[in-house]
């Protein structure tokens, strides 16, 4: 285990060279964090890495919606899926766009005062489950908030199985002060508008774009996440991609068991196996678990993969539940 990652071995930023090293530049620019481990693990597969970052950037930071408001769907899909590193980026991003209590009031747990973050925090914790709802932001924001909701479902399992959950040197984002404090130092690029689309020339993929993108740049981030997060597929035989398929949409979205016989046995189908928890319940991925799988053959670049198509079905679940629901208001 290298610092923060679990399974893998990237290579530092500084060493990054073609299209890796374009997208640490752009993040380190638009986002205000160099190196950010839940980038740096997807290098081993570039096409997977320039999909995450574009979809991330083209909905969460780009575009006219409240970057605030769009912070608060982030946070309350990574509470949804119990990623607490997550949990703690997006209550430092919160400090960062001024909304001090807001940032700790989500971080305890509790419901914002503000009837809109409460109605958005609430939508976002519902499209795991399928219950979100009427979306609450207008129809013409409907891109970056749904875009922002999909690329957590992605991310918070892509960092749950593969990072550890400590986002900071000593777990010392657990300290309010910390907290507030980082969030102040990323205060300045928070308050940026980058450009919509600039992320997109350094897409690798590329599929069909979503209906409720209408065109945006989120919607081809998203196409070319999904294309290349579904070549993780080939990872795995048929029958296995459909055990995988069919336990992710007969979940309805809920947190597995902790026992039981949802999952397949290690030393029977261990592909399936840590695929399906990618896809589940990437908290529980064990060094047994990915051992049982990773041979000599398999690479860091085929392990994130697998998890990659895990979670890019549980996405893709998430998506079609919020495309049966009403039209944004």
């Amino acid at each position: 285990m290298t610092g923060p990652f679990r399974y893998t071995d990237p290579l530092p930023p500084r060493a990054a060279t073609g299209v890796t090293a374009d997208v640490y530049a752009q993040l380190s620019t638009d986002f205000g964090i160099e190196g950010a481990s839940t980038f740096v693990v997807l290098s081993a597969s570039p096409p997977l890495l320039t999909g995450a970052w574009a979809l991330l950037r083209e909905s969460l930071l780009a575009g006219r919606a409240s970057r605030t408001d769009k912070q608060v769907v982030a946070a309350g899909v990574s509470l949804a899926n119990r990623c607490p590193f997550c949990v703690d980026a997006h209550t430092v991003l919160l400090h960062a766009t001024g909304d001090h209590r807001l940032a700790e009031v989500i971080a305890r747990g509790e419901v914002p005062t503000d009837p809109g973050h409460a109605a958005l925090l609430a939508w976002a914790k519902g499209t795991r489950t399928g219950e979100a709802g009427e979306p609450p932001f207008p129809a013409a924001h409907a891109p970056e908030f749904i875009g922002t909701a999909l690329a957590f479902h992605f991310i918070n399992r892509v960092v749950s199985s593969l990072l550890t959950e400590t986002m900071l040197p000593g777990n010392v984002q657990r300290y309010r002060l910390v907290r507030s404090l980082a969030g102040r130092s990323l205060s300045r690029t928070v308050r940026r508008e980058p450009a919509p689309g600039a992320s997109l020339g350094l897409l690798e993929t590329s599929g069909p774009e979503p209906a409720w993108a209408a065109g945006a740049p989120a919607g081809t981030a998203y196409a070319a996440l999904r294309a290349a997060a579904r070549q993780g597929a080939a990872l795995l035989p048929e029958e296995d991609r459909a055990y995988v398929r069919d336990a992710v949409a007969a979940s309805g979205g809920e947190h597995p068991a902790l026992t039981g016989d949802w999952l397949p046995a290690r030393d029977e189908r261990p592909g399936a196996r840590l695929a399906l928890l990618a896809a589940l319940a990437p908290y529980r991925i064990t060094d047994e678990d990915v051992a049982a799988w990773r041979g000599p053959h398999h690479t860091d670049h085929c392990l994130v993969h697998l998890v990659a198509y895990g979670a890019i079905t549980a996405t893709e679940r998430v998506e079609a539940a919020l495309a049966t629901d009403k039209e944004p208001v």
